[in-house]
């Protein structure tokens, strides 16, 4: 987390300096945090479909629609005028009281993902208030624990409580600053339902919808890996030409470079975990004009790797698409051909 030293001033009667209270910032931002933490989710447990109730702007589903795994996304929320806010705490105590009913009960989902604010942290913000005005309330870690075990138990589900945005060093023991269930199904998973076959009413306005081409299509898949590992390539070799720039000007200790000749990582933020798998694979090299980018390399980018899982696959896919070496480990490009 980076924090961000600038102290309120004020003054009470003149006299003397109130307790001031550094603003917190949060990096990546707590939204960002919430949505990489389910985009994580998604790339372990593989689902086929995927709810977002309280979807807002839906930059959830923007993040998570390239997994090659779903099959349909849906995105609820209970204010269309005021899309981009509603959570769990938007619910007023009667729509509270029915939500497990509808979500544990009825959907029945094999995982729960629920994020909330923790009140514990709230007292490390310069104003002591719920953190939006149209919160009906705001839980702290033993409330929301309570009601979460009560709500698995009767269900049927597991939970598990972690969080996103920790707290600044010495805060003490006050947790994340926002805390998350993950609800587990006990058992095999309940029948999928629909519900427009067993309600006669409908009682969701439909404000969007779009349809994607669906990425289990392999002419789709095809497509997508195509472009993806092209980008990829045409960034790798555009950073290999700049170390090699730095390295012909006599400069060595550039703050770009690095041991293999890469330019440090830019672009897309990658998580530390990332870089560390993209550092670990094997590295791309150059014979003559030509830049070789392995296969391996390649699947340790998380969007390539998303698509495909392995090597094998992946090659099986690349066929006729991209140009592979003669015993198609890895994709080859011309070093210094801006044509392609």
């Amino acid at each position: 987390m980076e924090q961000n030293n600038r102290e309120s001033n004020s003054v009470a009667d003149g006299s003397f300096d109130l307790p001031t209270k550094k603003t917190i910032n949060f990096f990546p931002p707590l939204y960002r945090q919430r949505y990489s933490f389910v985009n994580d989710l998604v790339n372990r447990h593989k689902p086929k479909k995927v709810a977002d109730l309280g979807c807002g702007n839906a930059l959830l589903i923007q993040m998570i629609k390239s997994h090659s795994c779903l099959e349909l996304i849906v995105g609820v929320d209970i204010n269309e005028d005021k899309i981009g806010s509603q959570r769990i705490e938007h619910l007023d105590s009667q729509d509270l009281a029915r939500f497990p009913k509808v979500v544990f009960g009825y959907l029945s989902p094999a995982m729960v993902v629920i994020s909330t604010p923790n009140s514990d942290f709230n007292p490390l913000f310069p104003v002591v208030t719920l953190r939006d005005s149209d919160h009906k309330f705001e839980w702290n870690r033993k409330q929301f624990q309570t009601w979460a075990l009560g709500v698995a138990s009767f269900y049927n589900y597991s939970v598990e409580f972690t969080g996103v945005g920790e707290p600044p060093e010495g805060a003490g023991n006050v947790g994340y600053c926002t805390q998350i269930g993950v609800f587990r199904k006990i058992g095999a998973p309940a029948t999928p339902s629909c519900a427009a076959e067993q309600c006669g009413e409908h009682v969701y306005k439909v404000v969007y919808s779009v349809s994607y081409p669906s990425l289990q299509q392999k002419e789709v898949r095809k497509l997508a890996l195509a472009n993806e590992v092209s980008r990829q390539v045409q960034s790798i070799r555009q950073s290999y030409i700049s170390g090699l720039s730095v390295l012909q000007n006599g400069d060595r200790q550039g703050p770009q470079m690095k041991g293999n000749g890469l330019v440090a990582f830019s672009g897309p933020v990658f998580t530390e975990l990332e870089k560390l798998n993209i550092e670990k694979s094997p590295k791309p090299f150059c014979c003559g004009n030509k830049l070789y980018v392995p296969l391996e390399r390649l699947l340790a980018y998380p969007k390539v790797n998303r698509l495909c899982d392995d090597a094998d696959a992946m090659r099986a896919l690349l066929e006729g698409t991209v140009r592979l070496s003669r015993d198609g480990s890895a994709v080859t490009i011309d070093l210094h051909d801006d044509s392609q």
